[in-house]
Order: structure tokens, then sequence, then C-alpha cells
């Protein structure tokens, strides 16, 4: 049997990661690579092979020539939450990245590339209440700490839309909001501030048995779209015999602001000591965008299976058992390294 190769590119990534280990499943040959030195053999052990890969340096592609890869899921890139403000490296290790990508596709002739994008290139019809068209027109936000990012991958699409038009690389850019899955690091940037992401501040409140307030409007909804129904598009994706497109990845359910507060209690919350669920009117509404997936389902078969609370169960699970330590630690450390800097430095 001749199984097709695939190259991850941000391999030790969110979302890198569980979809280079559901390709291999999927019966895919698998190639890791990312920028760590080291995997931790996470991937050896795996029956993957890993390469430490600077995607903004060309010469680094190299240890990849000869491989026979086909397919290049492309995962790696900075992104604005994971680092202070740099629009230099935004525009670096994503846009400039995708051209050394391309280049490294087109002289080991790989037929498709499989490539996520930001929701915030449609931010023009976020807020209609209406689902958002996985063509419609692309622009970007002008100010905010997501805009420079949506201006690097929209150059970047652009990029690889050329390469499909020149070269015959069939391409697959998947739009989605936040893809939920549990990852021991629990803090992000925003607004160039290092915090505890909201969800997961929630969940320790519940985990507490700590009261919660609904902030604004409690009927917003948003899409909640989990890792494990996610990584069965990218899969689809690789198995497709289409030139490809766009398609947006939205949830099964659209769950509102309200479901999603008392989903985290009765998961998270212990049953003696339930978190009383507030409200408070006065505070901003959440972001309300909804996406279109009818193109997902019909050309890769999008069908997910999480509702939210299978979601909240399942990433329960995951938390307690660290599935993923090996390559990325344990939330007890980084719990330590940044939970206990953000303290000390609240109390100066």
């Amino acid at each position: 049997m001749n199984r097709k190769k695939v190259l991850v590119l941000g391999a030790t990534g969110n979302l890198g990661a569980y979809s280079a280990l559901a390709l291999k499943d999927a019966g895919f040959d698998v190639v890791a690579a990312g920028r760590r030195a080291s995997d931790n053999s996470f991937f050896e052990d795996r029956g993957i092979p890993y390469y430490s890969i600077d995607i903004t340096d060309i010469e680094s592609f190299n240890q990849l020539k000869g491989l026979s890869i086909e397919i290049v899921a492309d995962f790696a890139g900075e992104l604005p939450s994971r680092c202070a403000f740099n629009p230099q490296k935004l525009i670096r290790t994503i846009t400039e990245a995708t051209v050394n990508v391309l280049e490294f596709m087109k002289e080991e002739k790989c037929k498709k590339i499989i490539f996520p994008t930001t929701p915030y290139d449609l931010f023009a019809y976020h807020e209609t209440g209406e689902p958002i068209d996985a063509d419609a027109p692309r622009s970007f936000p002008p100010t905010g700490d997501h805009s420079i990012y949506a201006i690097a991958k929209n150059a970047a699409v652009d990029l690889i839309e050329n390469y499909h038009n020149e070269y015959g690389i069939s391409r697959f850019i998947l739009r989605f909001f936040t893809i939920y899955q549990y990852h021991p690091n629990a803090y992000h940037f925003a607004d160039g501030i290092m915090r505890k992401m909201p969800y997961r501040g929630l969940m320790d409140r519940a985990a507490k048995g700590e009261p919660i307030n609904i902030y604004g409007n409690p009927n917003r909804v948003k899409e909640m779209v989990y890792i494990k129904d996610f990584v069965k598009v990218v899969v689809n994706a690789a198995k497709s015999d289409l030139e490809g497109g766009f398609y947006n990845i939205g949830s099964p359910h659209r769950v509102s602001l309200e479901e999603m507060i008392r989903g985290i209690v009765e998961v998270f919350s212990p049953e003696n000591n339930k978190s009383e669920v507030g409200y408070d009117p006065t505070k901003p509404d959440t972001l309300q965008s909804i996406l279109d997936w009818e193109k997902t389902a019909k050309d890769l078969h999008y069908d997910p299976q999480y509702d939210y609370l299978t979601m909240l169960k399942d990433f329960k699970m995951e938390m307690e058992n660290e599935p993923m330590a090996q390559l990325w630690g344990t939330g007890e450390y980084y719990e330590k390294k940044y939970g206990s800097m953000l303290s000390e430095e609240a109390t100066k």
C-alpha cells in the first residue's frame, strides 16, 4: 500500500500535535517538524520522525528534501495570543515563511497545502447575526491586536492562491475562531498583556465553587469547536481529491454565553459546592460571530461529534490525565511559571 506522506509544520503546537497524531491514525505517513530543538522524543515514540525546522530560513528546509512529501499541513507561525505584540515577527513567521513553504513544495513537487487562517479576515461581517459565508470577500480590522495578524494571514493566503494557480498546488484554507482543547499552559497575551485565558479562569473558579457572573447579554452565542472534531477536517482535507478553497469550521450547536457558563459549572464544580451564577448586564457584550460551515460539511464531510458538554467532559479528563505532558509539560509547571509571576506583579 502506497501511503501518502504528510509534513506537519508547527507539530509541537496546539493544532499541529493533535493533527499529526490524527493523520498517523488515519493511515498517512507523517513527518513532524517544529521550531523546538527537541520534541522530547514525543513523536519518535509514536512512530513519527521529528525535524527541528526554522520556517523563516529557507535553508532549514534542506533537511526535508528527498522525503517524497506530497502534502503539507502548515500550522506554524506566530500567534498574537502567544507573544507580546511584535508586527515584524508576525509578518516574518506567517507571510515570509509561507513563501519558504511554497518554494519548498514547488521544488519537491508537493501536491497540497492545508493552512489555517483567521476569522478576522471577515471582520466586516462580524456582529451581523448571520452566518458568514466561507467565500465572503476578505479584509482586515483597521485596529487592534489582531489587525496585523489578519494582514499577515491574508497575504499568506494570497501567496497560496498564486502558487495554486501557477503550479497546481491544491489548497485547503481552514477558518475558525478558538479551537478548544486542553493545553497545560492556560496563559496567553491579550492586547499585549499576559493573563489567564478567560475560559480557563472560569474553570478554575468553578472548580473552587466560587461565584461566577455572566457579563452583558447572556444570549450571545459562540462557536465552540473541539480539537477532536477539528482534526477530522484536517484528515479529510488530506484525503480529498478536490482543488480545495476556503472552509469555515464551526460548532455543531452554537453555545450561548449562559450555556457556556452553566456547562462549566456543571462539569467542573464539585457536586457539593456548585458555583452560583449571577448576571452583570453593565459589562460589555461578548463578540458574536457565526460561521457558515455548509461547504465544509459538503466537501470535507464535516460532522462534528462533540457537543458542548461532551467537549467539557473530555477536556476535564485530559486536564487530569495530561496526555501530552511528554511534549508540553504539565499544568502545574505553567502555573508555577506564569501564575506566580502574575500574582507577584498584582501585589506590587
